[in-house]
């Protein structure tokens, strides 16, 4: 386990990651975790008492990482931009799990079964996180059955997340 501790940073104007609040994990610190390696990868631990897990750091260039905060995790933590945290790190190698139920509904649905095994494994995790994320059971199988009807049309995530957009926006 690795202890440090850092402080809450964001990103002003930075394209996709603009407004993201997050730690920085110095070059250092992430060879300890997971030696030699230059790519995202997974960590467990703890945010001052706060439990995570399975949690990316994000190469940032010259052998940093980030780890960004989600709203939900800065307001569990009661902290903001600027505020000091200590952070406790192991590397997970575990790796990524796609959601079971979800994989239990393609199995009832060969074509979009079939597409989705032709997918890279980062969309197939598109897929699923976009899933896990639903705050209630109803909006989870919701969004199953809307992956499972893109699937079986042969859309990968961006192609059904634009679909529904436009459609949002018709009504």
């Amino acid at each position: 386990m690795i202890n440090f501790e850092t402080t809450i940073h964001q990103f002003g104007s930075m394209g996709e990651k603009t407004g993201w609040s997050y730690i920085a994990i110095p070059n250092a610190v992430a060879q300890k975790l997971f030696p030699g390696n230059k790519k995202a990868f997974y960590v467990n631990g703890k945010l001052d008492a706060l439990p995570i897990q399975h949690v990316s750091l994000l190469p940032i260039g010259d052998g940093d990482f980030i780890m960004a905060l989600k709203a939900d995790v800065r307001k569990k933590l009661r902290k903001q931009k600027g505020d000091s945290l200590k952070v406790q790190l192991t590397h997970d190698k575990t790796g990524y799990q796609v959601n079971t139920d979800f994989l239990e509904c393609l199995a009832d649905e060969p074509q979009a079964k079939a597409h989705f095994e032709t997918l890279p494994g980062s969309h197939q995790r598109y897929f699923s996180r976009w899933i896990e994320s639903a705050k209630t059971a109803e909006t989870q199988a919701k969004r199953m059955a809307l992956a499972i009807n893109a699937l079986a049309r042969k859309q990968g995530y961006a192609e059904m997340i634009r679909e529904q957009t436009a459609k949002r926006k018709q009504l």
